[in-house]
């Protein structure tokens, strides 16, 4: 069945639903209507009887870049909702979208896979690692970050974790599989059709079977205090968010009549990945 939304495009075929996020020209950027349009398009894909495997990808050359940071229909979307924060509305917001609704597609009733290709940058993480699987692209670049919804030592193990963190460098695929984030690469011209194969045979199970798989590996990771230590991390990614918004880089942008454009620690992978790939 299709779905009308603006930024993201829902589609089904068979037993799968396709759920594409669609703002390539701000290489898929998380503005809140795409995270609207996203939580929407999955609980359509719930609700659809006939749907057994959740497909995310992304339109254009890159999986997500992250949040958006200040796109022209983002900063109408924010000043129309008087978030500048802080203050109880503002908070309760920025939880909702940068917490809760991720943690609800982690425990969403269907089987999830994120199909990476390009940039998957913070958010783009984010909505990846909420996903059952990640399949990824050999182009796939992973840069990990203290995040609303954060993941990353669960990801790929505590001593990874601060290793990335500390640096902010990007993982390619192949080093992401290597470190437990990702399931399986395949060349980019073959992502699609291996990742709709194998969501087809996953699709060959049972429905009670898969939500009962699924939720006893959940529940393993819940009795270890997976949830309890995500939430805690988006309380301390608040602690430092707003210094990381209001800092040196929004006064130098204000001052140049610019948006920001990156955060700081996704500047400084990007300054690391030119200098290792003069092309980039």
């Amino acid at each position: 069945m299709e779905l009308e939304l603006a930024n993201v495009k829902y589609e089904e075929d068979g037993p799968l639903a396709i759920v594409t996020l669609n703002r390539p020209r701000y290489r898929n950027a998380q503005s809140w209507g795409l995270l609207d349009d996203l939580d929407a398009a999955m609980d359509h894909a719930v609700a659809e009887k006939d749907v057994k495997v959740i497909i995310v990808r992304g339109a254009g050359d890159h999986f997500s870049s992250g949040h958006d940071l200040g796109t022209p229909e983002q900063e109408e979307e924010r000043k129309s909702r008087g978030m500048e924060g802080p203050h109880q509305e503002h908070y309760e917001s920025f939880r909702h979208y940068n917490y809760d609704i991720t943690h609800k597609w982690r425990n969403l009733k269907k089987p999830t896979i994120a199909m990476v290709h390009g940039y998957c940058i913070y958010g783009g993480w984010m909505i990846a690692s909420a996903m059952d699987l990640i399949f990824a692209a050999e182009d796939a670049q992973f840069l990990a970050g203290l995040v609303e919804y954060f993941t990353v030592p669960w990801d790929v193990g505590a001593r990874q974790a601060k290793e990335l963190l500390f640096e902010s460098r990007f993982i390619d695929a192949n080093e992401a599989k290597e470190l437990g984030l990702v399931n399986r690469v395949y060349p980019r011209e073959r992502l699609e059709e291996e990742t709709l194969n194998y969501a087809r045979r996953v699709a060959e199970q049972s429905s009670y079977f898969l939500r009962m798989a699924k939720l006893a590996v959940n529940k393993t990771q819940d009795i270890q205090g997976f949830s309890n230590a995500v939430e805690a991390g988006f309380h301390d990614y608040m602690q430092v968010s707003r210094p990381r918004v209001t800092g040196r880089e929004r006064s130098l942008a204000e001052s140049e009549g610019r948006a920001i454009r990156r955060l700081g620690g996704v500047d400084l992978a990007v300054r690391g990945a030119r200098k290792e790939r003069p092309g980039l």
